[in-house]
C-alpha cells in the first residue's frame, strides 16, 4: 500500500474486528518488552497487526502469524527528521538497503541539492525515485533555490513554484530557511515562502547558525520553528526556550550530538529530535540508530533517546499514527536485544518483517529510476582562467580556514608567493588555491581564491558536489593539474576525483545532477576508499576532504567562503576581495 493511500471501509472494519479479538490478525507479536513513548514506560505485552496498522496491544491476541519474541525489546523504528538524499551519492533504492537494516523506515528529505541544478524536475525525479522503497520518504520543499544571490544556481524556485507542489500529501512543509538574514530583514520574496508554508498549516524548518538574541526572536516569530545548526548547549538551550524544535544533527563533516547531550540530561527533549543532514555511504549502514546508542552511552534515558528517534520527530512534522506503538499507528517497529546497541534483530515496515541483522530481506534493485539529463555545462576552460593576478603592493591574501569536523571557517590573512606577477599555492605552509567554476549556464564565472588546512603536498581534488548551488569546485598545488581535474569531470559529467601530474589517481562518476551515482552502494563505496587512500597519499590531513570542500562553498555559514562570484564574507553577505 502507498504510504498516502488511505484504508477502504473494509480494511478498517477489518482492523476493528481483530483489536477486539474477534478475528484473527495478520500478525502477532508474542512476549515483546514494549517500549512505549507515549506513556514512557517498557512492559510486557503482545503486539496485533491487522493490514500494516497496529490494531491492538494485549495478551491474548492470536494470528494467522504469529512471532514469539522471548521477552525482547520492541520499539517504534526511526524516524530522519532531516535528510539530503543526494548527499549520500546513492540513488533512493540503495540509500534504502543501508537505513532500513539499521531501523530507519521514515525520513523527511529536503531535495534541496538537487533543486539548485534542476529545479522542479529535480524534486519530481527525487518523489518517483523514491514512492516504491521499504523506506517512507517524506518531502519538504526548498526553501533557499539558491541560497543566496552570492552564487549560481541551475535555477531559481521561488514562492508560485513551490505552490505547485505544496498540496501534495507527500510535501511537509518548507525546507530548511538558510537565508535568516532576509527573514529578518524582511525580504518579500523570503517571507513569501514562510507564509505559504503556514497557510498550509505545514511546517516551516530553520537553519539559523549563531542566531541569537532578539534577531533570533525576529527569526522564530516569523514562523520559522526548528533548527539544526546548534553546536554548542547555550545555543539550543536559547532556540529551546523560544519554542523552536531542535533538530540534532550526526553527519559525515558535522556532528553535534555530543556537545548537546548536557541538555539532553538536563532539559526537556520532547522539542528535540534527530536528523543526519548529510551523510556518506561508510555512515549510513549505522543511521539513526547509532545516534540513540550514543546518546545512551552518554547518560541520556533510553526512552527519551527513542523518543527523540521517533514520537518527536512524527508530532513536529503532524504524521499522525507514526512514531509509536499503539492502536490506529503504522505497524513500523524494531526488535531489539538490548539498550545498549541499539541494532535491530528484526525490522517490520507496515507490519511486514523486511529487515533481519542487518540485512534487508527486499529487492531493492529492481526499482529503476527515470532519466535525467546531464547538468555539467562549462564554458570553455583554458589554463590561464585559473592565474591570481596580484595587484601591486598587495602580496597579502584573505584566506578560508578550514576548522575539522565543522561547517563554519575562519578568515586569516596569509601572504603568498608569486610566478610571474601570479599568486601561486604555497605548498610549505599548507595555502592551496582553490577556485569554483559556475557548471550550469556556462557563464564562464570562476571564483578564485586560497584555503588552508588540507595539507596537499601535489596534484588536485575536484567534485561537482559543492553547497548549495552545486557548481564545481576544485582545490590543488599547481594550475596545470586544477585544470586537468575539471576537464575530467566535465567529461564524466560529475563526479569526485583526485589528480596529480595530469593524471587520475581516484574517480567517482555522478552522472545524476553531477550528485548521484547510478552504481551499487558497494561500488560506490569501493570509489570512496579509493578517493581516500589517494587523497592520503597527496599528503592531505583532512580525514574526508570531498566533504569538507563541498561546504567551502555554502555562503550562509560564517566565516569566509568562495562561490562562482568570488570571495565571501559571510558576516556582511557581500562579496569581497581576495588581496588584503
Amino acid at each position: 500500500m502507498d504510504i498516502f493511500e488511505p484504508h477502504t471501509n473494509v480494511q478498517t472494519e477489518t482492523i476493528i474486528k481483530a483489536a477486539k479479538g474477534e478475528i484473527p490478525a495478520d500478525l502477532v507479536i508474542k512476549n515483546a518488552k514494549l517500549i512505549n513513548v507515549l506513556s514512557e514506560e517498557i512492559y510486557d505485552t503482545d503486539i496485533a497487526i491487522s493490514n500494516g496498522i497496529i490494531a491492538g496491544i494485549g495478551k491474548g491476541y492470536t494470528g494467522k502469524e504469529e512471532i514469539d519474541v522471548n521477552g525482547t525489546y520492541v520499539s517504534p523504528s526511526f524516524i530522519d527528521g532531516h535528510v539530503h538524499l543526494e548527499s549520500s551519492m546513492l540513488m533512493p533504492s540503495e540509500f534504502a538497503k543501508l537505513v532500513v537494516p539499521s531501523g530507519t523506515t521514515t525520513v523527511i528529505a529536503d531535495p534541496h541539492e538537487i533543486s539548485n541544478v534542476m529545479g522542479l524536475q529535480g524534486i519530481s525525479f527525487m518523489r518517483e525515485a523514491t514512492k516504491k522503497l521499504p523506506l517512507d520518504v517524506y518531502m519538504t520543499l526548498p526553501s533557499c533555490v539558491p541560497a543566496t544571490n552570492l552564487e549560481t544556481s541551475g535555477v531559481d524556485l521561488n514562492s508560485y513554484d513551490l505552490a505547485l507542489l505544496i498540496d501534495a500529501p507527500w510535501v511537509l512543509g518548507i525546507a530548511e530557511m538558510m537565508n535568516f538574514p532576509g527573514v529578518i530583514n524582511c525580504d518579500s520574496a523570503v517571507l513569501s515562502k514562510i507564509q505559504l508554508g503556514l497557510e498550509k498549516h505545514k511546517c516551516v524548518d530553520g537553519h539559523a547558525p549563531h542566531l541569537s538574541g532578539k534577531d533570533l526572536c525576529a527569526y522564530v516569530a516569523s514562523g520559522v520553528h526548528s533548527d539544526h545548526e546548534c553546536t554548542t548547549a547555550e545555543e539550543a538551550v536559547e532556540k529551546l526556550r523560544l519554542g523552536m524544535y531542535l533538530m540534532i544533527r550526526e553527519a559525515t563533516g558535522a556532528r553535534d550530538l555530543e556537545p548537546l547531550i548536557p541538555v539532553l540530561k538536563t532539559h526537556n527533549t520532547r522539542k528535540c529530535m534527530f536528523v543526519t543532514d548529510d551523510r556518506h555511504p561508510k555512515h549510513l549502514a549505522k543511521h539513526i540508530s547509532r545516534m540513540v546508542k550514543k546518546a545512551v552511552k552518554n547518560g541520556v534515558e533510553p526512552i527519551k533517546a527513542i523518543q527523540m528517534a521517533s514520537l518527536n520527530t512524527a508530532e513536529y512534522f503532524k504524521l499522525n499514527g507514526l512514531g509509536a506503538i499503539a492502536p490506529g499507528y503504522k505497524a513500523d517497529m524494531l526488535v531489539l536485544n538490548d539498550l545498549v546497541t541499539f541494532e535491530p534483530a528484526m525490522v517490520f515496515k507496515n507490519g511486514k518483517l523486511t529487515a533481519r541483522d542487518g540485512k534487508m530481506l527486499l529487492d531493492t534493485d529492481i526499482l529503476k529510476a527515470p532519466p535525467l539529463r546531464g547538468s555539467v555545462n562549462i564554458k570553455y576552460l583554458y589554463k590561464e582562467d585559473f592565474q591570481i593576478k596580484v595587484p601591486a603592493g598587495r602580496d597579502k591574501v584573505k584566506t578560508i580556514n578550514v576548522i575539522p569536523k565543522q561547517l563554519i571557517t575562519r578568515r586569516t590573512d596569509e601572504k603568498i608567493p608569486t610566478e610571474n606577477g601570479f599568486a601561486i599555492s604555497d605548498v610549505e605552509n599548507d595555502i592551496l588555491k582553490i577556485a569554483v567554476i559556475e557548471r550550469h549556464k556556462a557563464t564562464g564565472n570562476i571564483g578564485l581564491g586560497f584555503v588552508k588546512g588540507f595539507g596537499l603536498k601535489s596534484g588536485a581534488i575536484a567534485s561537482t558536489v559543492a553547497h548549495d548551488s552545486h557548481n564545481m569546485i576544485v582545490i590543488g598545488t599547481n594550475d596545470e593539474d586544477m585544470y586537468y581535474a575539471a576537464v575530467e569531470l566535465v567529461k564524466s559529467q560529475g563526479g569526485k576525483i583526485i589528480v596529480e601530474n595530469g593524471k587520475t589517481l581516484a574517480h567517482l562518476r555522478l552522472p545524476i545532477a553531477g550528485l548521484m551515482s547510478d552504481k551499487t552502494a558497494e561500488e560506490v563505496q569501493q570509489n570512496i576508499k579509493e578517493l581516500e587512500n589517494a587523497a592520503k597519499k597527496l599528503g592531505c590531513k583532512i580525514e574526508d576532504p570531498f566533504m569538507s570542500m563541498a561546504f567551502l562553498s555554502l555562503s550562509v555559514i560564517p566565516e569566509l567562503k568562495i562561490t562562482d562570484k568570488g570571495l565571501i564574507d559571510v558576516n556582511t553577505f557581500k562579496v569581497t576581495d581576495l588581496f588584503v
